[in-house]
């Protein structure tokens, strides 16, 4: 049984450790949170997050607070020799990402990322089929994220560059950032405009139109991630030589994404009969993605093997993308966690 402590019992915490109790394969036996338990909240509350962090009794710590916390208190877990889960972004920059994976070399403990879309049945089922080769390579693809968001989105840490790293981009977009390097694998030429014109906070982007692109491949991807769109919108499309794939909605625990609805399109199909396209429909109702981002983590644990999914080093090719999509603003030059 991994005995895990959880560092910010919010609303990932809360989701991580029911996760955690669900699996039968762990207990949350230490939480820290600055806020005081809620009626009905576990009351086993550490008194520090450094004092959660040195407890001897702990195999894991989970890591989910505010952006500005999560480089600090990743390092300090891995040099307490504690595996680590922490949510996203894993730093403000790259260059970040490359300190922790240097503490992490040297703890020999075990780092997952939050990159938890990864772990959708229909994102599982576009891999799959991507990996199979049936329809050939990537040619391209298009993403596109966004939400609504009010004034109450902005209250406390979230409206001060230095404490959220940015702003759509690094809070939701870095999810279809992540896929894009999932499903079609590296980019090395980035074209983008970042701009902030409704909600006017000095570095915490509106919107970010990006283009990416593989030289060597040829393989292109567009992304669009915004909080002004004013409805919720999740839409992956990736077009390959012999079809497309996709997908459209995501569940969530919000339910305002709507079901997984993907369409897998087969072109040029050969038969006796002549040539013919196909399509097929796949819907996905429920959200397991959880449970699964759970099982991958503690599966590394228990048999000590290293994670495949949400590794430091896909951390590391997001957060270099995304130093490279904000460098074309100076407005949201990157600035290094407090």
């Amino acid at each position: 049984m991994i005995r895990a402590g959880i560092i910010g019992y919010g609303k990932m915490g809360k989701i991580r450790a029911q996760a955690l109790l669900d699996s039968g394969r762990a207990d949350v036996v230490g939480l820290f949170d600055p806020e005081p338990p809620a009626r009905g909240e576990p009351a086993m509350r550490a008194t520090a997050p450094e004092t959660l962090i040195q407890n001897p009794h702990l195999d894991a710590i989970f890591v989910c607070t505010p952006n500005f916390q999560n480089k600090s208190l990743t390092i300090a877990a891995l040099r307490a020799g504690k595996h680590v889960f922490c949510e996203k972004p894993p730093a403000f920059t790259a260059a970040e990402v490359e300190e922790i994976r240097a503490v992490e070399r040297q703890s020999g403990k075990t780092l997952m990322y939050g990159f938890n879309h990864r772990h959708h049945e229909s994102i599982q089922r576009m891999k799959q089929i991507v990996e199979a080769g049936e329809m050939g390579k990537i040619l391209w693809m298009r993403g596109r994220y966004g939400k609504e968001v009010n004034e109450a989105f902005f209250q406390g840490w979230r409206a001060k560059r230095e404490l959220s790293g940015g702003g759509i981009l690094l809070d939701q977009g870095i999810h279809m950032v992540d896929l894009m390097l999932y499903l079609g694998g590296g980019f090395d030429e980035v074209q983008a405009m970042v701009s902030n014109l409704f909600w006017k906070i000095d570095g915490i982007e509106d919107n970010v139109f990006a283009n990416f692109r593989n030289t060597a491949t040829g393989m292109c991807a567009s992304l669009h991630s915004t909080m002004t769109q004013w409805r919720y919108l999740f839409s992956l499309e990736v077009f390959l030589e012999r079809g497309a794939l996709v997908l459209n909605g995501l569940k969530t625990s919000s339910g305002a994404y709507g079901d997984e609805d993907l369409s897998v399109k087969r072109m040029r199909t050969y038969t006796r009969r002549g040539t013919f396209d196909s399509e097929e429909r796949f819907v996905f109702h429920a959200d397991t993605s959880w449970a699964a981002e759970i099982d991958h983590f503690l599966t590394a644990l228990e048999q000590n093997r290293p994670v495949t999914i949400g590794t430091s080093q896909d951390a590391l090719e997001v957060m270099r993308l995304i130093d490279r999509t904000y460098a074309f603003d100076r407005r949201f030059v990157r600035a290094s966690s407090p």
